[in-house]
């Protein structure tokens, strides 16, 4: 989370996941699609490039037009030039004058009855050009368009621009104007022989006309693809969104210690990145609320196995302080020192348990041969010297590497705690047999002994902590119940399970089996 996310613990509100100084996911999907639109909308700024390129084309045709039109006037008799600029007229859709050399008007196509050049008034157009109008000032506003000229109909005696230009350089002169409704005019004039200009006027509405069609054809694709793009991203952010928030207000819950009531949705429907996430956050809920009932459970098994040798240690001091007997008062020193030495075997085993699983989620793990392992804790055994006749034999192919990834120390606390275990429950003269093997990809240790065996029923139990089923003929108190699960959360650490089964060959006797997963060669 950002620093600007803030929870709310309000009665009402304490579930609610508060965005502060950030964007909600659904608007930031909303704003990316909408920007992949602005940039689509920019397609109405190139229209007017588009038509800036149409304006060209059409001035330098309307020169090449006037240049033509005035060599034919200059061609035919001056009796002809009112027929051939009616003519001329008609075939070009544009006014035509010739000015004379004193800037008179010789000829105009309009007084000689061809009446194709009309401005339209824009006060008796419909409401539909109005608005097209009002778009086109406004798209030529923010891309600072170039503005022509009004244009207007010259008095007598004001000579139009173009004509005076092509008087002056003896060459064909253009000019764009702007009508009233602001469809563009365009005006060229060519000089004569003589001093007389030859000047046509045209109204090019269909430019105007064609920009206009192309923008609403381009509106209307702009608006279905904004529908479109903005259900989409409702619908995406809509399949996003939910769940997240569904996931965030459990995540909230669990924060604030409801764990055991709150149901992480698992979306079983989802086989995308958002039912991954909301399964492994199932599982990571039902691991915590499995976590927290364990330390609940632990916290109460220490509480009651600590009870035990401190009420019988208090009540030997107790006994101390009134007791005159000396055979008696060392019986009861006796009993205060078994009892300090189970405490101190209680404390440093729960210890080691407590710490266990955080300290094998740091460990480096490293290649470890376990055959060579077990031989050495063998040959210790043996060298320390074994009670009751019992013999350890260790089955394996010495030329079969077994080698597991592991923390070798924490390896080999497995395999003596199941070899002094094997060796405290076997009967006297007989044999603790250790059988290392390859299966598959796993490697399979047993450990066999003579003795009673575990019951079916507690074969479970036994590797619970402070669950311990000792012989008869042991003394109370030696062990404290914590080697057989502090045992199986190592072997649970590497990826390997262990388990107790009775023996085939014999009708009594324990089988241990642990099974790692081998290194992998490469």
């Amino acid at each position: 989370m950002g620093p600007g996310t803030v929870f709310r613990t309000n009665e009402d509100r304490d579930l609610t996941l508060r965005w502060s100084g950030q964007i909600s996911l659904t608007r930031r999907i909303l704003a990316v699609n909408i920007f992949a639109l602005a940039l689509l909308a920019g397609g109405f700024f190139y229209l007017d490039s588009y038509r800036s390129r149409i304006v060209d084309s059409r001035v330098a045709q309307a020169g090449r037009e006037v240049r033509l039109v005035g060599e034919a006037i200059a061609s035919v008799d001056p009796g002809e030039r009112s027929a051939l600029i009616v003519r001329l007229a008609e075939d070009t859709g544009s006014r035509i004058r010739l000015i004379d050399a004193s800037g008179g008007v010789a000829a105009d196509s309009r007084l000689l009855g061809t009446r194709n050049f009309v401005l339209l008034d824009p006060d008796r157009q419909g409401r539909g050009q109005v608005a097209a109008r009002l778009l086109d000032a406004m798209i030529d506003t923010v891309v600072m368009a170039p503005r022509p000229p009004l244009y207007r109909e010259r008095a007598a005696g004001d000579p139009w621009p173009d004509v005076t230009a092509a008087r002056a350089t003896d060459a064909v002169s253009t000019t764009v104007w702007r009508a009233p409704d602001r469809t563009p005019v365009i005006t060229a004039a060519a000089p004569l022989p003589g001093g007389g200009v030859v000047m046509s006027t045209v109204n090019a509405r269909d430019i105007t006309e064609t920009v206009r069609i192309e923008r609403f054809r381009l509106g209307i694709v702009l608006a279905a693809v904004s529908v479109v793009s903005i259900l989409l991203s409702l619908f995406l952010a809509r399949t996003i969104v939910r769940p997240l928030r569904r996931l965030a207000r459990a995540a909230v819950r669990v924060r604030l210690g409801r764990a055991r009531e709150v149901v992480v949705p698992r979306l079983p429907s989802r086989r995308d990145e958002l039912g991954m996430l909301a399964r492994a956050l199932s599982d990571m809920s039902l691991a915590l609320r499995a976590r927290i009932d364990a330390t609940e459970a632990f916290a109460a098994d220490v509480t009651h196995e600590l009870k035990n040798p401190l009420a019988s240690l208090r009540s030997a001091v107790e006994g101390l302080t009134t007791v005159r007997d000396s055979a008696l008062r060392d019986q009861l020193f006796a009993i205060v020192r078994d009892d300090v030495h189970r405490l101190d075997r209680l404390i440093t085993d729960i210890s080691e348990a407590s710490r266990l699983d955080a300290q094998l989620s740091r460990a480096k793990f490293e290649p470890v041969d376990i055959g060579i392992m077990i031989d050495g804790l063998v040959a210790q055994r043996v060298t320390r010297g074994i009670e009751r006749g019992i013999r350890i034999v260790f089955d394996h192919d010495p030329d079969v590497p077994l080698v597991a990834l592991g923390e070798g120390a924490r390896l080999e606390r497995v395999f003596e705690n199941l070899i002094d275990n094997a060796l405290s429950f076997s009967p006297q003269d007989s044999i603790v047999a250790i059988a290392a093997l390859r299966e598959r990809r796993d490697m399979v240790v047993r450990v066999e002994d003579d003795g009673p065996g575990v019951p079916e029923e507690a074969r479970d139990a036994i590797f619970r902590r402070f669950q311990s089923i000792r012989p008869q003929s042991e003394a109370f108190g030696r062990h404290s119940g914590l080697g057989l699960a502090i045992a199986r959360t190592i072997v649970d650490g590497h990826q390997g399970a262990i388990m107790v089964e009775s023996r085939e060959d014999r009708l009594s006797g324990a089988r241990f089996v642990v099974r790692l997963p081998l290194a992998d060669p490469d």
